[in-house]
């Protein structure tokens, strides 16, 4: 497993680098040990799957508040999304940039977004899979977002969005 960090503090890339033979491959998704080494958050308080049908649809960006902020720790295993998590921790120097990368089933590629950031995603696949790995119960009290289409934050979503939640596309502008 490789743990690459981004331009954004606190946000990762982890690589699953599968050991192959004629049975196929194993690779380890998580190694709590790596991970804490290389100073990430490894709480976990729940798994989750979310399975969408169509390609373009976008979820996001999503976040929740402290008490409750959270970790999450995003995998896809099956079909393709360009996955972001958008700084928005006002210390932060990166503060309002994101990153952007595509996840899919196949290149075993995973997102480790920090509490302090959102998160969204554009599906590239019909039929997408991903499983998430939070640090924090849902708090619907705590939970917020920011427009994914914000001029604010200038994402590059790379296709066309064709489905939206009517909460994810209504979500204020930030003030510039």
């Amino acid at each position: 497993m490789r743990i690459i960090p981004t331009a954004i503090p606190g946000v990762h890339v982890i690589e699953a680098t599968p050991v192959a033979d004629d049975r196929g491959y194993f690779a380890r998704t998580w190694d709590r040990d790596a991970l804490e080494e290389a100073g990430l958050d490894t709480a976990l308080h729940l798994c989750a799957v979310t399975q969408n049908r169509r390609r373009g649809t976008l979820r996001g960006m999503h976040f929740q508040r402290p008490p409750h902020a959270e970790t999450k720790f995003v995998r896809v295993t099956r079909g393709a999304i360009f996955d972001v998590a958008l700084d928005l921790r006002p210390e932060s120097p990166t503060f309002r940039q994101w990153h952007g990368e595509t996840l899919t089933a196949e290149n075993h590629r995973q997102l480790y977004v920090p509490a302090g950031c959102a998160h969204g995603y554009l599906t590239l696949s019909d039929d997408a899979e991903l499983t998430y790995m939070l640090s924090a119960a849902y708090a619907p009290a705590h939970a917020g977002g920011v427009r994914y289409d914000d001029p604010a934050f200038a994402i590059e979503w790379p296709g066309p969005i064709n489905v939206v939640a009517p909460r994810d596309a209504q979500y204020p502008l930030v003030p510039r």
